[in-house]
């Protein structure tokens, strides 16, 4: 079996499962060449990736979550200042800390009504621009992609068409380096800091009550964040507030329409099977693809030694067709209870908006499938050029409007 889990080509049409199948019954920690590194340890089994998340003494999430490391010529790199996601504890349990609130179950159901109603405002915008079902759209662009738009803009207090214009800068800046003009990464994220000073030039002086002003205020340790902290942080979050659900719900309906009788079911009782359809869909796309961790000391995963200082990275899409974990992993069981995924990763750095994702997720999709039928492919979707975050960056379809 041939192993390339770094070429955007194996993400082509979604994850490599054959790969991963390969991998976890042949090589669960196997030795990854990497060109122009020093090669990392891709671990596939569910019960391995887990244990590596519950243990950042000895997986780092240091220098960085990316199988590459840091291009020094980035706008984003700076030595005295890090990414959330790029911290271990304590100081990531501290920084965590600052915006936890927002994000737990509680406010995330708290959520729901203004959520639900930004739902029912996008399917009547694709209903419009699709002329009633008459003209196909491109689902992500117009629905999948709109939703997550919206909400991080409204948590941030930005303007809602300033929360598209961020989501095509987190596109380029997950893109692979290769397949883009060069120097196109650092440009988005330049353009994406140029947003945040506006930010804060207009905040900082002025406090609202929304997330953005709460950081510009905000305290780690008796220091205030400055502007670099806010910046990491507002990239962070509008990246990471946009990949799982525009990502799942792309992908998801891709899978449902490969599954029609799951998509029948699912529509038999639409309020009361929605939940185990969505888990069955985070597990079925995995759109996070890897997260990796640096070995921080000698340690062995899988029977393999792994030296301090290796690349770890875990495989979710492998560990979510564990058949040690999930009973036909292989089958797409919108009915399947429990469900075990690792879509949204795991131990300290579970990912922190996974509740505000379920509910984003679970409105857009009742208001799409309750009031649209009949979807079909009006052209071939062309996925995300990426080894990091899976899912089609165009789906043009046709539907009919209920």
């Amino acid at each position: 079996m041939h192993i390339d889990l770094l070429d955007p080509a194996s993400f082509a049409a979604g994850h490599p499962f054959d790969q991963y199948a390969w991998l976890r019954e042949h090589a669960p920690c196997h030795r990854h060449e990497e060109p122009d590194g020093p090669g990392f340890w891709a671990v596939t089994r569910q019960a391995d990736i887990r244990a590596i998340g519950l243990d950042p003494a000895t997986f780092s999430s240091e220098p960085t979550i990316m199988i590459a490391d840091p291009d020094p010529g980035m706008a984003s790199v700076d030595p005295d200042h890090k990414m959330m996601l790029m911290m271990d504890p304590p100081l990531h349990t501290e920084y965590r800390k600052l915006i936890s609130r927002e994000f737990t179950q509680g406010p995330a159901a708290e959520m729901v009504p203004w959520i639900r109603d930004f739902a029912r405002q996008i399917v009547d915008a694709a209903i419009e621009k699709s002329d009633g079902g008459r003209t196909p759209i491109d689902f992500v662009a117009e629905i999948a992609g709109e939703m997550p738009s919206y909400v991080i803009a409204r948590l941030m207090g930005l303007p809602l068409d300033d929360g598209r214009r961020l989501y095509e800068l987190t596109e380029i800046i997950h893109t692979a380096t290769e397949t883009l003009p060069e120097g196109a990464q650092a440009e988005a994220v330049g353009k994406m800091f140029e947003y945040g000073m506006g930010v804060i030039a207009e905040k900082r002086p002025n406090p609202t009550d929304d997330l953005a002003s709460r950081l510009l205020h905000a305290e780690v340790d008796g220091r205030r964040l400055d502007d670099m902290d806010f910046l990491l942080f507002f990239m962070l979050l509008v990246d990471a507030g946009g990949d799982t659900t525009r990502n799942l719900v792309g992908s998801g309906l891709l899978a449902l329409l490969e599954h029609p009788d799951a998509l029948a079911w699912l529509n038999e009782d639409l309020d009361a099977r929605l939940p185990s359809t969505r888990d069955e869909l985070l597990r079925w796309c995995s759109p996070v693809i890897y997260m990796r961790r640096t070995a921080t000391r000698d340690a062995e995963i899988a029977g393999q030694a792994i030296r301090a200082g290796a690349k770890v990275v875990m495989c979710y899409g492998s560990g979510n067709r564990d058949a040690a974990v999930f009973a036909d992993p292989d089958t797409f069981d919108p009915s399947r209870r429990p469900n075990r995924h690792v879509a949204f990763g795991g131990g300290t750095h579970i990912c922190l908006g996974q509740h505000v994702a379920r509910v984003e997720i679970d409105e857009l999709l009742r208001e799409v499938f309750g009031r649209l039928t009949d979807f079909e492919l009006a052209g071939e979707p062309e996925w995300l050029a990426s080894n990091f975050i899976s899912g089609p960056r165009t789906l043009p379809v046709r539907f009919r409007v209920r």
